[in-house]
């Protein structure tokens, strides 16, 4: 492969969603994109062991090791440029970052959300939480959203959406795992790929496919 993108992913736990992105790469499913390098929030997380397996270079930025946001993500930024990465992938990372990661990538930073934004999104919307205030609402379908990152929360550009039926015996934790492996394994990978092949356009807040 001539020139890839290279793509950070960002983690703070088990690296569900990293796991699928290595393994759409193992499939040559993304594109002009290779996960060069990757990022936790904390040490002794699972996914770095993810990680080690794949032979992805792997780091820990502990978020308890600065003093405020500033700090973090300055040191964030600082090894995103070193490792000469374009674009980020935030694959169930908790941390808070600040514009200074922003403004460094502008439009290159992308999420994974188990909803349908603007559905059960926003702060305090994670985790399990999301898919109880699913069920509590009784939705008849659900499913994820693959957007751009922005200072606020949950509310850049829609890149990808998939949805997913909600069955009436769904727990929390059913519904989250049919939704994991149904949507955002799925569509995750496939705007890592759209971003690394360049046939992503934003415009006036919104996503356009090439």
């Amino acid at each position: 492969m001539s020139n890839p993108v290279k793509i950070a992913v960002l983690v703070s736990g088990g690296g569900t969603n990293l796991q699928a992105l290595i393994d759409a790469q193992s499939r040559g499913e993304l594109g002009q994109g290779r996960i060069s390098l990757v990022i936790a929030s904390k040490p002794g997380v699972y996914a770095l062991e993810r990680a080690a397996k794949a032979g992805i270079r792997a780091t820990v930025i502990a978020r308890g090791e600065y003093g405020d946001i500033a700090d973090y993500s300055r040191a964030l930024v600082d090894e995103l440029k070193r490792s000469e990465i374009e674009l980020v992938v935030l694959a169930g990372f908790l941390t808070i970052i600040d514009e200074q990661v922003y403004n460094a990538y502008p439009n290159k930073i992308l999420n994974v959300h188990p909803a349908l934004i603007p559905s059960f999104c926003g702060k305090g919307y994670y985790g399990l939480r999301v898919h109880e205030a699913a069920l509590e609402k009784g939705v008849k379908v659900s499913g994820a959203t693959v957007h751009i990152v922005t200072p606020e929360c949950d509310a850049g550009p829609i890149v990808l959406q998939k949805a997913v039926e909600v069955r009436p015996d769904d727990t929390p934790e059913t519904l989250q795992l049919r939704i994991m492996q149904e949507a955002e394994w799925k569509i995750l990978p496939e705007a890592v790929r759209l971003f690394s092949d360049r046939k992503v356009t934003v415009k006036d807040n919104k996503v356009y496919i090439n």
